[in-house]
């Protein structure tokens, strides 16, 4: 299959797909989650600030096509558009219709609870750990993991570290079963800046950390979304025994799961929706000790991912659900509040010819066909 894409004069050759293969066994060497998103219906009113209309069927499809090849399900979280476009109802509907699912398939499932239901003018703690409370009731009655997402109301609320601690010594005991804490970066949300009780990150860091020791028995993991794999290191090495890091760091990935010898990162990323084939095959892999395929397997993803998480990073997801349609697991590239614009035509060209060269393209024929109706929605000449 070949396409003429913008800018080039020779058509653009598809690879084959790789004969990537899933899992017969649990995967034993680490635990994994993909962060998923959300199918928009298309027909419904999915436009900026109305609230989200999903296309049921194929969201919890896709879950099912991740816990295929192995790994977990990350319900709710910012892949699936939390603040940016999901409201609380239709969140709550997720949390419960995917929990029901995971049952079902027999797979893995963590939710996120936050405070994203509460007015933006929320002006005390008190209020935004009733918030917390409730939404974390939904995910325990549902029957999935806490994630303890971070949240918007707190960061601008809080006068320094302990008002976070106010909020998560209180909130944490309410958990039936060990969470995972999620500090997310300003690079995934701006609003999110000075998370901790401060702009400095070793200071913020410290606060964390005191966080995890004091409540470590109440604490399955974290989830660093940070962009930086040294910062991830070094505090991967100071958590307590038997804490562990979920690395969200959509640059690093490989190296960090990988390991040092000593230490190694557990995963929760919103990559790994994209790239659950590989994904699969590379943690396959290294359970097998087989650090040659791991990496054969992963290092083809690393340009992708970096593409799609780049900056804006807090538009990722509009990647995440354009390679979603270009492999035939949703039926239409868009969007709940209307996402699918929030990336140029050249930023998803590229993704295209990423993806296909890390053999992520299942179905070349169909991706070609749909790139080319892409391509005759933009006006693009050929």
């Amino acid at each position: 299959m070949s396409i003429l894409l913008p800018g080039s004069q020779e058509p653009y050759v598809l690879r084959e797909p790789t004969p990537w293969g899933k899992p017969s066994a649990p995967i034993r060497s680490r635990v994994a989650f993909a962060a998923a998103h959300v199918v928009a219906d298309p027909s419904g009113n999915n436009a900026p600030g109305e609230p989200a209309v999903v296309d049921w069927d194929s969201t919890l499809a896709f879950r099912r096509h991740l816990w295929s090849y192995g790994l977990g399900v990350a319900e709710a979280m910012d892949t699936a558009q939390r603040g940016m476009g999901l409201d609380w109802a239709t969140t709550q509907q997720l949390i419960r219709r995917s929990s029901a699912e995971a049952v079902a398939a027999g797979g893995r499932i963590a939710a996120g609870a936050g405070t994203d239901h509460l007015t933006a003018d929320v002006s005390d703690v008190d209020s935004i750990l009733r918030g917390y409370s409730e939404q974390l009731e939904v995910v325990q009655e549902a029957g999935a993991q806490v994630i303890v997402m971070a949240s918007r109301q707190l960061a601008r609320v809080a006068s320094g570290p302990a008002d976070y601690r106010r909020v998560y010594d209180k909130l944490l005991p309410q958990a039936e079963r060990p969470v995972v804490l999620h500090w997310l970066g300003s690079m995934f949300d701006p609003a999110l800046t000075g998370y901790w009780g401060s702009t400095d990150l070793s200071v913020a860091t410290e606060a964390f950390l005191d966080l995890v020791h004091e409540h470590a028995s109440r604490v399955d993991g974290v989830k660093v979304s940070l962009l930086d794999a040294e910062h991830e290191k070094a505090l991967r090495a100071r958590l307590p025994e038997g804490v562990r890091l979920y690395t969200g760091d959509d640059f690093n990935y490989p190296e960090l799961i990988k390991g040092d010898g000593e230490a190694a990162s557990d995963a929760l990323l919103g990559i790994f929706a994209a790239i659950a084939p590989a994904a699969s095959a590379a943690l396959r892999a290294l359970d097998a000790g087989d650090l040659s395929a791991y990496d054969e397997a992963f290092e083809p993803t690393v340009p992708l991912a970096r593409h799609v998480f780049g900056a804006p990073t807090y538009y990722y997801k509009t990647g995440i659900a354009f390679l979603a349609w270009l492999s035939g697991l949703q039926p239409g590239f868009s969007m709940v509040g209307g996402l699918q614009s929030a990336r140029s035509l050249p930023h998803l060209v590229e993704t295209f010819r990423l993806a296909d060269a890390a053999g992520l393209l299942p179905d070349p024929p169909l991706a070609e066909h749909r790139m080319n109706l892409l391509l005759d929605v933009h006006g693009v000449a050929r």
